[in-house]
């Protein structure tokens, strides 16, 4: 049988993967869902036509982890697509978060991807795609945003790593690094209208535009992807000026 498996499902632009992954990918047969709120996954579920199988797992728990590997183990699916979305950040000095935080930056956004990506590739052959939601934040250290920055350029370091590792096996690792969108996540990480000027000033990615774009670039083996006209600009920016002046340029 061949399926998706999309982390960070419940809302924002994983909601949009999946319903995008249903409407895009005819040759998958299942999509597996994961999430920690079943809730929200279920309904998502009620409004996908392919099948689906809802798990209500959080990905930092080694318990939930292997409770994904054993379920591998035991179906032994084709993987045709993993798309890595689930991940947070905090808007905030290092010296004003907590440990607690931090710890958990990293281990959602670094450590579950790399494992999950890890427990699936046996799973998967030729044609397969892995997508793994990165950020603009990854092409230069942010101010107020040390640790998210950084886990996501570790996101975006190890997607072309990994990419190239896989090519003879013809497997397209995609790194989708979006703007700002409005969804959860900006309330979580504590960004609202007047804490960041420079997130009140940035045009807004929409997430249903990024799902739909970054399924159509993965299939034709694309390896870094911003949508936006202006964040392709900053990725230029990015590479062509030291990095203590682009976060001069843009200071959270």
């Amino acid at each position: 049988m061949k399926i998706a498996i999309i982390t960070g499902a419940s809302s924002g632009l994983g909601h949009e993967f999946a319903l995008e992954t249903a409407r895009q990918r005819r040759e998958i047969e299942e999509i597996w869902l994961i999430a920690r709120r079943r809730d929200r996954l279920e309904e998502l579920a009620s409004q996908i036509s392919k099948k689906t199988r809802v798990l209500s797992l959080d990905i930092t728990d080694d318990g939930s982890l292997a409770t994904l590997s054993a379920l591998l183990e035991e179906e032994k699916p084709e993987i045709s697509l993993l798309i890595n979305n689930a991940g947070f950040g905090r808007l905030g000095d290092f010296k004003e978060l907590s440990a607690e935080d931090s710890r958990d930056m990293l281990r959602l956004n670094c450590e579950a991807l790399t494992v999950i990506t890890r427990m699936c590739l046996p799973f998967m052959t030729a044609n397969s795609e892995i997508i793994n939601t990165c950020s603009i934040a990854s092409f230069a250290p942010n101010a107020r945003m040390a640790v998210y920055s950084s886990t996501k350029a570790y996101v975006l370091s190890f997607s072309k790593a990994l990419r190239f590792e896989l090519k003879p096996d013809k497997i397209n690792v995609l790194a989708v690094c979006p703007g700002p969108m409005d969804t959860e996540f900006l309330p979580v990480a504590g960004i609202a209208k007047g804490t960041s000027f420079t997130f009140d000033t940035l045009p807004r990615d929409n997430p249903t535009k990024i799902a739909e774009k970054s399924l159509k670039v993965s299939k034709k083996g694309v390896g870094v992807y911003a949508c936006h006209p202006f964040y392709k600009f900053y990725r230029v920016l990015a590479k062509i000026f030291p990095h203590s002046i682009v976060m001069k340029l843009c200071k959270t």
